[in-house]
């Protein structure tokens, strides 16, 4: 049955089957690999012929691309298509061309060179043979994929459809089940301070590189002369063979060829008997036996999964580097030449990135290639971005203007600079806040849909040394106009803006009214303001956009860093200076009264009540950009349209409610809609519309007289919004940590939840003061250590930044490691990096060492902690916070030192070896220069929308909702595909999508192909996200269930081990997730090794959820299991006792969970009985022969694994399901009145069970145009259907029955938020899950036989039981 399981598993199988796309007239049916995708057989150009898989919709181009990356053609180049002897068109489509169908034969034609073509074929070269070492990501600050080393088996796509590739790592998990035995290392146990970096990078099991060459290298003879120029030389290339042969080869149109030119000699006539080859390696094949050898066994090699090889789109981090230095294998290409040239031809980024964004959507196939190239072109930018910066900033780029306080430089297609710093914006930090204000602006703009003719400049932010850069595409020239001749030069070709002045044109009534529907998008309300010379400029964007027509007749918004509205919580001086400027043109007198007037009553309506008392805000900020998140705008206008109708039922109710309103013919209802819409601050009175004004509370912004009223509610307004983060939102957040056992783990993940909810990280010191007055700030204590390391961090990094612009470039590595050294050590001082740098330097015979009088070596620690609680206090408001030194977040927030070293590296871009490293020996300084290997640029970037996959991921999850696990199913896979085909799986979506897809698939039975799933999941996840990531240590959980639910014990054991040492590195043992991963552990390490997980993770879940949650009835029960295979009856009865306690007072008496616990409590107790019965008949000295153990069998301790890591959960009833009843209810009812007889009945007890429940669907329709047979097998599946519990089983139909019409069912719940790993949506347990007519009594009951739930590979997985089962039928 497992074998026939494992077979119909695959990577492949989600990318391969059908997938329909709605979309009304755009429909399209992708059936990618049944009706548009062929097979054509490929010959010529010296290759073996092999058969190609090709797509209808591919252009000839993207053949040859497919073509060029196969390993029969790498790393030909420069070839062409052609059929029957006819050329083919690079940009047609296949499916246009005659003759191609399946088995048409493509010969591939080889084409001249050029001197580029040459170049690039080289380059493809070199690339090739420059293979991936182990240690090659890490050496790049590159995060790498862990999971092959834990596999110890190569597991390629192509090979997981037919399973081959699971029974291989089946074999291995098999054979090294022995050596699991042993158990885990102490450092994993509960209770260890022990934090080893070496264990996170294990050694690869992947083989060191080849060397082929010796050396390769542009000959000492080139170029070439003039006269061999003319005879087609292209250029001379010297190649030192693995034998030590010296060879000269000269490039030309023809191919490569062997000349007679020697190291003294210039000779460049072809050498005998020497070939012309198309291909550099096949010429080098021919002079070197040794490069034919090892190149041949290059190109047989086995090919790695995509997403393991394939560059990501971004850069991801690696905080930590490989632990030795120094390269290992010489660099023998570095000396061609080919990246030097690549790197000189700079491009347009800005037409790249619209050109990309021009490119139609009119059907599915268009977006898709139109989302692909919008990826690329980003991605391209971001890389070039951080090459910008380095190279700027460490000083080999001369600015082109001549300002030395703001420097502008121009490399690489981008125009780079610091920004002007205002100190009306708060200098320095406001200089800094606009730029990355104007990121979010410009990408607020490119995520409208609809809006294709406003553009915005490729634009990113890169902050490295200490500096940050803002970086855009260089811009357009302006179109000028017959007005522009006649104006300044400041506004020519400007068509928006307050510098625009009064003018009238075509072009301008079309930008205006593209702003017109932007600002519907974004919520901005139109308005008036006053310009530099007095008049009146309407406006939709804020007061510093310009709106201008570029000579490419695009219109370009600029300067959009103030497109959201401002924080009134931190704008205190702003109204009075506003409303003084307003209302110059009054008389001083009025002025006077109607201001105090105004003040008064806004106070009374904006702020709550005693709220500048309780929260001390307004305040001040360091700087003057505090604006609101967008996800906080949403949610206030949510909150805001609840409330309207509220106040719109209860006007209606007082005056003889919504009916008698609506059908009567007076204004009752319009004056009801009218007075909510004044109340809760509609810019309409008819309708509710909120909008916001982004200029309102902005320094330096003039409001004529009429814009007065609307002025005030904007006052208002922002007034209200900023006081729901405080009233609303933190409390929500808090409460959303306090339920969940997902909740934040480190920085990012804080920062991430924070702004889903709209919260900017400006009220850390806010959400560390509601945790503190909190009744549960026990409960929220990992919460509380997170955000004091993150207020510790950033001001950390502020001071860090103002450090290094004293350091001279050949003292980085030890100012950075002295300065770490402060950080974290108390009482640090400086005399040891000075005296430890300057004998270093003796030995490597360095005449000058580190001196001891440069600025940043005289900083010590508590110099440092200082600067860094003043920053603290400025920035957060939190004076006594931070204590008076590092060892206090140790002692009183549980804060390690490792993880805020993890933090502070991560986001200055520090990379440091790999090693352990100890922070209690005050004598010595923790990191030494050595140790800081690298400083890698940090790019904030744009985000470029996967749309139609993002859509179908959205639906899928809609569809879990409902319960719909078939169509969730079908989309999931769509998804999956699309985001293949859109950035090869690389992205965070894709990497959510995938999990999710996983937990799907195994809830439907098929354990397989969810393994594959999670496999390739795991990959994305370390490659996209961080080895370390939140989800990926998430990730590596759900992999161990999969790997568990197919025979994989060892490979569970090593996943869960995995994502403990990341969990305990990240943040550290007390967190709730911990428990989740301590009870996993505790169900498949053996026995011996069970207790400590358990008892810990009981421990956790006690002190975050208390004695009467969930979480924590769980943990009492897995520990009374486990009590029971020990034989420890009476512990498993005090355990069991408070599990049915906390189900009783969770779900009630009758609830199928708490009736099961009953049942388990009295078999502990029979058991118990019957033990001390036979202890007395047959003696002390027959105990251990005598008693039987109640051990868990495989399958409980899979449903167990799957209760405990959310993939399903328990739910007190089933709302859908309640809905459904109620409704066929009402239809039964409906028609027995009008007599008519429907094809079914509403059995009483079904509420929320069967295959009904299973599929999650109403299918009332379905059963009422369906057939009988269909209602048979749902008649049948509901008889046998019964609730899963938390031991994993199901309770007995009969039983089930009877509390279906109480209580509802036990039915389990699936998460798939994207944002986090896991969400709350419910999802009906699995089918398989559902056929076992077994009681948790019945099964737990069995004696052990030796080959239970502890045996190394002896699991019967409940999904593959299930799918067999599902075969027979």
């Amino acid at each position: 049955m497992k074998d026939k399981v494992r077979r119909g598993g695959g990577r492949n199988q989600v990318k391969t089957e059908a997938v329909v796309v709605p979309g009304g007239d755009d429909a399209v049916d992708v059936k990618q690999d049944e009706s548009t995708s062929f097979p054509v057989k490929i010959q010529g150009a010296g290759v073996e012929p092999f058969e190609l898989q090709v797509h209808g919709f591919w252009h000839v181009q993207d053949a040859l691309m497919t073509l060029l990356s196969r390993n029969e053609v790498c790393p030909r180049s420069s070839l062409a298509l052609t059929i029957a002897g006819a050329a083919l068109d690079p940009h047609a489509d296949l499916q246009s061309l005659k003759g191609l169908k399946a088995g048409a034969v493509i010969r591939l034609v080889e084409e001249p060179y050029t001197y580029h073509s040459a170049r690039l074929h080289l380059a493809r070269v070199v690339e090739l043979l420059r293979a991936p070492g182990p240690q090659d990501a890490l050496r790049e600050g590159r995060s790498p994929s862990i999971l092959e080393t834990l596999t110890h088996t190569q597991t390629p796509e192509h090979s997981l459809l037919n399973g081959k590739s699971l029974k291989r790592s089946l074999a291995n998990a098999k054979a090294e089940s022995a050596s699991q035995d042993e158990g885990p290392p102490d450092y994993l146990l509960p209770g260890s301070s022990e934090r080893p970096l070496m264990a996170l990078m294990p050694h690869s099991s992947q083989p060191e590189t080849h060397s082929y060459l010796k050396d390769l290298a542009l000959s000492c003879w080139n170029p070439p002369p003039g006269h061999r120029k003319l005879q087609g030389d292209f250029m001379y290339i010297a190649v030192v063979t693995a034998e030590g042969r010296r060879c000269d080869i000269t490039s030309c149109p023809k191919g490569f060829f062997l000349n007679r030119s020697t190291e003294d000699a210039f000779d460049p006539r072809p050498a005998q008997s020497s070939p012309v080859c198309h291909c550099f390696t096949d010429l080098l094949c021919h002079i070197s036996p040794a490069f034919k050898q090892t190149f041949t066994a290059l190109k047989n090699k086995t090919p790695e999964q995509s997403v393991e090889v394939m560059p990501t789109p971004y850069h991801t981090l690696s905080w930590l580097g490989p632990s030795c230095s120094s390269r290992v294998h010489r660099n023998t290409f570095s000396r061609l030449g080919v990246d030097e040239h690549a790197a000189a031809q700079a491009p347009d980024w800005n037409e790249e990135l619209q050109a990309a964004r021009d490119l139609p959507q009119g059907s599915l196939e268009e977006r898709l290639q139109r989302d692909r190239a919008l990826l690329q072109v980003n991605g391209a930018f971001v890389r070039t971005v951080m090459q910008a910066a380095e190279t700027v900033i460490d000083g080999f780029v001369e600015p082109v203007n001549g300002n030395p306080e703001d420097p502008a430089f121009v490399w690489g297609g981008l125009f780079m600079s610091q920004g002007a710093m205002s100190a009306a914006l708060g200098g320095e930090r406001g200089r800094r806040a606009s730029q990355r204000l104007e990121l979010k602006g410009v990408q607020a703009y490119s995520d409208l849909e609809g809006l294709q003719g406003l553009h915005t400049l490729p634009t990113a932010i890169v902050d490295y040394r200490g500096v940050r850069l803002s970086a855009q595409g260089l811009a357009p020239g302006l179109e000028s106009s017959e007005q522009d001749q006649e104006a300044s030069p400041a506004s020519r070709g400007l068509l928006y803006g307050v510098n625009a002045g009064p003018q009238e044109s075509p072009h301008r009534r079309q930008l205006l009214s593209l702003l017109a529907h932007s600002a519907k998008a974004l919520s901005i309300q139109r308005h008036v303001v006053v310009g530099p010379n007095g008049h009146q400029v309407p406006l939709f964007t804020s007061l510093d956009a310009q709106g201008l027509l570029g000579a490419d007749r695009r219109f370009y918004l600029l300067d959009v860093f103030r497109t959201f509205p401002a924080d009134a919580n931190f704008c205190p001086e702003e109204k009075t200076e506003k409303l003084t400027t307003a209302e110059e043109e009054s008389s001083k007198s009025s002025q006077g009264e109607v201001k105090e007037e105004e003040e008064k009553g806004c106070e009374k309506e904006g702020w709550p009540e005693n709220y500048k008392t309780t929260s001390g805000l307004p305040k001040s900020f360091p700087h003057r950009l505090c604006r609101l998140r967008p996800e906080l705008v949403q949610a206030f206008i949510q909150h805001k349209h609840g409330r309207f109708t509220q106040l719109v039922r209860e006007k209606l109710d007082e005056n003889g409610g919504f009916e008698e309103c609506a059908t009567a013919n007076d204004s009752r209802a319009t004056d009801a809609i009218r007075a909510a819409c004044k109340e809760v601050g509609s810019i309409s009175d008819i309708i509710f519309e909120m909008r916001f004004n982004p200029n309102v509370f902005s320094p330096g912004v003039c409001f004529p007289p009429s814009e007065r009223a609307m002025t005030d509610l904007q006052e208002r307004l922002l007034q209200e919004a900023a006081a729901f983060i405080v009233t609303h939102q933190i409390p929500a957040f808090l409460r959303g940590c306090q339920q969940s056992n997902e909740a934040p783990m480190e920085g990012a993940s804080l920062k991430q939840a924070l702004h889903l909810k709209g919260i900017n990280l400006r009220y850390l010191g806010h959400v560390a003061k509601a945790i503190s007055q909190s009744e549960h700030k026990e409960r929220l204590r990992h919460i509380m250590r997170l955000v004091m390391s993150e207020i510790f961090i950033r001001s950390s990094r502020r001071v860090f930044n103002n450090f290094l612009q004293g350091v001279d470039v050949p003292s980085l590595a030890a100012a950075i490691s002295h300065f770490l050294g402060c950080l974290l050590v108390p009482h640090f001082t400086p005399s040891p990096v000075g005296e430890e740098t300057k004998k270093k330097s003796r030995r490597r015979g360095r005449g000058t060492g580190t001196s001891e009088n440069t600025p940043w070596s005289m900083l010590t620690g508590a110099e440092l902690w200082n600067l860094v609680c003043q920053d603290a206090a400025e920035t957060y408001d939190t004076s006594d916070g931070l204590g008076s030194g590092p060892n206090h977040l140790v002692e009183h927030y549980g804060l390690q030192k490792i993880s805020l070293l993890r933090e502070f590296c991560l986001k200055t871009g520090v990379q440091l070896r790999l090693r352990d490293y100890l922070f209690d020996n005050l004598n010595k300084a923790p990191i030494s220069p050595d140790d800081i290997l690298n400083i890698f640029p940090v790019v904030k970037h744009l985000h470029m929308p996967i749309g139609d996959a993002s859509k179908a991921h959205r639906t899928a999850q809609n569809f879990i909702q409902k319960s719909l696990l078939d169509q969730a199913h079908e989309k999931l896979k769509e998804a999956a595909y699309l985001f293949g085909r859109v950035c090869d799986d690389l992205h965070p979506e894709a990497c959510h999508c995938h999990s999710l897809l996983a937990k799907v698939t195994y809830l439907q039975g098929k354990t397989a192909e969810a393994r594959s799933v999670q496999l390739k999941t795991v990959v994305i996840s370390e490659r996209v996200l961080g080895f370390d990531h939140p989800n990926t240590i998430q990730q590596y959980a759900l992999l161990a269930v999969y790997a568990y639910a197919g025979g994989e014990t060892a490979l569970a054991q090593k996943c869960l081990l995995r994502a403990r040492l990341l969990m305990l590195t990240v943040h550290g043992e007390d967190h709730p997730y911990t428990a989740t991963l301590d009870s996993c552990l505790g169900l498949v390490l053996p026995e011996d090794l069970t207790g400590q997980f358990l008892k810990n993770a009981l421990k956790l879940n006690t002190s975050f959820f208390g004695p009467a949650d969930l979480h924590t009835a769980l943990s009492q029960h897995l520990l009374s299991q486990w009590m029971c295979s020990r034989s420890d009856y009476r512990g498993a009865m005090t355990h069991e006792k408070e599990a049915l306690s906390a189900f009783t007072s969770l779900f009630g008496e009758d609830h199928p969970q708490t009736r099961c616990s009953k049942e388990f409590l009295s078999t502990i107790t029979k058991q118990a009985v019957k033990v001390e019965r036979t202890l007395r008949q047959a003696g002390a000295e027959c105990t251990e022969q005598m008693v039987e153990c109640l051990s868990p069998t495989s399958d409980t301790i899979l449903e167990q694994l799957v209760l405990v890591t959310g993939i399903r959960r328990i739910t007190k009833s089933d709302r859908l399901q309640e809905y459904k009843q109620k409704h066929l209810e009402r239809k039964l009812a409906a028609a027995r009145e009008l007599g008519i007889k429907l094809p079914f009945e509403l059995p009483a007890s079904d509420v929320g069970c069967g295959k009904e429940a299973a599929d999650g669907g109403n299918k009332a329709e379905e059963k009422h145009s369906g057939s009988q047979q269909e209602q048979r097998e749902e008649d049948g599946s509901t008889q046998s259907a019964g609730s899963v519990l938390a031991n994993g089983h199901v309770a007995e139909p009969e039983k089930a029955d009877e509390s279906r019409d109480r209580k509802g069912t036990g039915a389990g719940q699936i998460k798939s938020d994207p944002q986090e790993t896991n969400g709350d949506v419910d999802v009906l347990a699995s089918p398989s899950a559902l056929k076992s007519p077994l009681t948790w009594a019945d099964v737990v009951s069995k004696p052990s036989t030796g080959t239970g739930s502890k045996a190394a590979n002896g699991v019967d997985s409940v999904a593959a039981n299930g799918a067999a089962e599902e075969s027979k039928h």
